[in-house]
C-alpha cells in the first residue's frame, strides 16, 4: 500500500494540474460544433510545458494539432483534442485553441469570410466566460454572427465580411469574441460544443455607403464608378449598380428585384 502511495505522489508530481488524480497524459476531450449552413470551424490547438517541467520548446512547436485546415473539402464537426504533448522529451499541456469561424457565401473561392473565437485553459479560468458542464458531460458556448457587405473595384463587386461575437444561452451579446475557459482537469473525456447562429439581416460594413429603402439597401453613387468609398454625404437620390458575387447587376441589396442584366 505505501508503495502504490509513493507511485500515486510521483505520478502526480509529473503532472500537469492540481488535483491530477483522475488525469493521465492520454486523456482528451471532444470539440464539436452546431454551425449554419455553409460554416465550418478550424480549431488550431496550442501548449505550454507541464506545471512543474523545467524543460521549454520554441514557440513555433507549441502549436500541436491543427483540425478541419481543409474545412472547403474535409469538415469534420468533432476534432478529439488532446490533453497533453511531448515534443522532443518536453511534456506539455493544453493552454488554448484558437478558433476560426469561416463561411462561403458564393461559388467562387474568394467569396468566404470569416472571423474568431478561442477557448483558454488554464488553472485561474477567467469568471466571466466560464463553462460549465452538465450531468452528461458537456459544455456549451455561444456566439452569433453577421454578414457585412460593401462593393470593391470600378464595376462594384459585392464583398462581406463575417462579424461574430460572444452571446449567453439567450442570445445576449457579451463580450467581443465567442469566448469559454475551463481548467485543464475538468475537460478529459468531455465533450465541449460552439453554438452559432447566424444573423438574419445583414448590414453595410461601412457608414454612409448605403441607404435603406423597402426590400434592402441601395448604393450611394459618390462622385462615379472609379469613387472607392462613394460616401452618400446626404444625396439619397442618385443610386448606382452593383454586382452580385455571381455576376448579376442590380440595385437593390440583397434581393435584387430590380434585376438590369444577366452576367456569367
Amino acid at each position: 500500500m505505501k508503495d502504490m502511495i509513493q507511485h500515486m505522489v510521483v505520478g502526480c508530481s509529473l503532472a500537469v494540474i492540481a488535483g491530477c488524480s483522475a488525469i493521465e497524459k492520454t486523456d482528451s476531450f471532444t470539440l464539436t460544433a452546431d454551425l449554419p449552413p455553409n460554416f465550418a470551424y478550424v480549431a488550431t490547438v496550442y501548449y505550454k510545458p507541464a506545471v512543474g517541467q523545467t524543460c521549454t520548446v520554441p514557440a513555433k512547436e507549441n502549436k500541436a494539432d491543427v483540425f478541419n485546415r481543409e474545412w472547403r473539402t474535409e469538415y469534420q464537426p468533432n476534432s478529439q483534442i488532446k490533453l497533453y504533448q511531448t515534443v522532443n522529451g518536453c511534456l506539455l499541456a493544453l493552454s488554448s485553441i484558437g478558433l476560426d469561424i469561416n463561411a462561403t457565401y458564393g461559388k467562387d473561392r474568394g467569396d468566404f469570410g470569416g472571423d474568431f473565437g478561442a477557448i483558454l485553459v488554464g488553472q485561474r479560468p477567467n469568471e466571466r466566460y466560464r463553462g460549465t458542464f452538465n450531468a452528461s458531460g458537456e459544455s456549451e458556448f455561444f456566439g452569433e454572427c453577421q454578414w457585412l457587405f460593401r462593393t470593391i473595384g470600378p464595376r462594384r463587386y459585392i464583398t462581406k465580411l463575417l462579424d461574430c461575437r460572444n452571446t449567453d444561452a439567450q442570445d445576449v451579446p457579451f463580450g467581443p469574441k465567442p469566448l469559454v475557459t475551463y481548467t485543464l482537469d475538468e475537460l478529459a473525456h468531455k465533450t465541449v460544443r460552439l453554438k452559432i447562429k447566424l444573423v438574419e439581416e445583414e448590414k453595410p460594413s461601412i457608414g454612409d455607403t448605403w441607404v435603406k429603402v423597402p426590400g434592402g439597401w441601395k448604393r450611394c453613387m459618390g462622385e462615379n464608378f472609379e469613387d472607392g468609398y462613394a460616401f452618400c454625404y446626404g444625396n439619397h437620390k442618385n443610386f448606382s449598380t452593383f454586382r452580385m458575387p455571381d455576376g448579376r447587376s442590380c440595385t437593390i441589396y440583397p434581393g435584387c428585384t430590380e434585376n438590369l442584366e444577366a452576367k456569367p
